[in-house]
């Protein structure tokens, strides 16, 4: 697009918007403020970088499609989280799990990695301006074969996650450290039962010990935050799940942790939109972990649907800007890696422009339910506003293509790095 055309078409769009009260300008700004954290696991299919090849057997985790051109190496990983970077307007964050460090030569079982491991991960974010967020990897490994990990029967297996666990809190503190900004690190487990159990009880109280040990050693708030990350059910864990959301709820309310709200861990008619307003008065800060689920949580490319809508309008009429961190969580391996990052990264961010374009005022005048009538054909009206333009404004002042011409340059690395490897 000629930049003086897109111009041209967002003075047009600024004055409709202002028609009605909106200030686009102002919007704008404020996305510019909004980072939004990439997860690092699109670019090699939830693969990681030790030694140990992982297997996503009976972790609750799987991967669809086999298109060429994952990442193999983590310079591979970094290279291709940069071009999409490129095409993502605004700065933002990359999300690590612990299986992407840089290991060296011989294996490094995971209850003895170490910040060390991590260092070119933190340089590398320092040269190109961003910022680093972690997980816990606790899938993908023999002793996770079971479908349990903190909250297993085996006290050796346990004792082994734990150290994991607490390792990974000291890598994400050094990372924030360095990076000079809290670094947020989040803990999601796969463990539950294929079939019916008969002890829940049993599971969901090794699991509140193991998590107290872990979260015993403290770390400054402007390094590190935790969260704790639940799930309705998984491949293998059908009928129970000891990380359930009313566990984790309970837990980071009584031990002042953060909740990690994921899209497709709740029944598929569950508003995640409708808790932020229900947890925020309890909870300084929510995680969302957005991604699409498809009649399962089957970590879908996102896209702008009225799911994400609505969970953008919730966090913009919250007012929870400020207290709420997005990262994406998704994996799909059946078409173009870089431009699944690239196209849910956009729609979240429409997402978040379109709440911003709201006129926060007017909409809660309208809000008694008098007014239902007048509320709703309102809100129906501003979807007719010339919203695109804005959103292509964006693009241009971030110098990254508007509109639908990034799919040029992702298709065009494929062609010229992906299909190569």
């Amino acid at each position: 697009m000629d930049p003086s055309v897109g111009e041209k078409h967002y003075l047009y769009a600024r004055e409709r918007y202002a028609e009605r009260g909106i200030d686009t300008e102002k919007a704008l700004a404020r996305l510019q403020t909004i980072p939004l954290s990439l997860h690092c696991w699109q670019g090699d299919d939830v693969g990681g970088f030790e030694k140990r090849a992982a297997s996503l057997e009976g972790s609750g985790l799987q991967v669809t499609g086999g298109r060429p051109g994952k990442a193999r190496t983590v310079e591979e990983l970094r290279a291709d989280l940069e071009q999409a970077f490129a095409l993502i307007p605004g700065r933002h964050r990359v999300n690590l799990h612990a299986m992407y460090g840089e290991f060296g030569d011989r294996p490094v079982d995971r209850d003895a990695i170490e910040p060390e491991h991590f260092r070119g991960w933190t340089e590398w974010a320092k040269r190109r301006g961003l910022k680093l967020d972690f997980n816990a990897t606790c899938f993908a490994h023999p002793k996770a074969a079971s479908g349990y990990t903190l909250s297993s029967r085996e006290n050796g297996a346990r004792k082994f996650w734990v150290e994991h666990v607490k390792r990974c809190r000291k890598i994400a503190a050094s990372i924030g450290r360095e990076q000079q900004s809290p670094c947020l690190h989040n803990l999601w487990i796969p463990d539950g039962s294929k079939d019916v159990p008969t002890d829940r009880w049993g599971a969901r109280a090794t699991l509140l010990k193991s998590l107290d040990e872990i979260y015993a050693v403290e770390y400054s708030p402007q390094q590190l935050k935790d969260s704790v990350e639940s799930k309705l059910f998984g491949i293998g864990s059908e009928s129970f799940v000891a990380g359930s959301h009313e566990f984790y709820l309970g837990y980071a309310l009584t031990r002042g942790k953060i909740v990690c709200l994921d899209l497709g861990h709740f029944h598929p008619t569950e508003s995640v939109a409708d808790k932020i307003s229900a947890i925020l008065p309890f909870s300084g800060e929510i995680l969302l972990h957005v991604s699409r689920g498809v009649r399962w949580d089957s970590d879908h490319v996102v896209l702008l649907n009225d799911e994400v809508r609505e969970l953008a309008a919730e966090i913009v009429r919250s007012q929870a800007l400020d207290r709420i961190h997005l990262a994406l969580d998704y994996f799909d391996a059946s078409f173009n890696r870089i431009g699944a990052w690239v196209l849910g990264a956009r729609s979240l961010l429409k997402g978040l422009l379109l709440a911003l374009l709201e006129p926060q005022d007017r909409a809660r005048e309208l809000d008694p339910p008098a007014k239902a009538l007048e509320r709703l054909t309102f809100l129906e009206e501003l979807k007719a506003l010339p919203f695109g333009p804005v959103w292509d404004a964006f693009c241009l002042r971030n110098s990254v293509p508007p509109g639908e011409e990034w799919l040029r340059d992702a298709e065009a690395y494929e062609r010229r790095v992906l299909s190569r490897r």
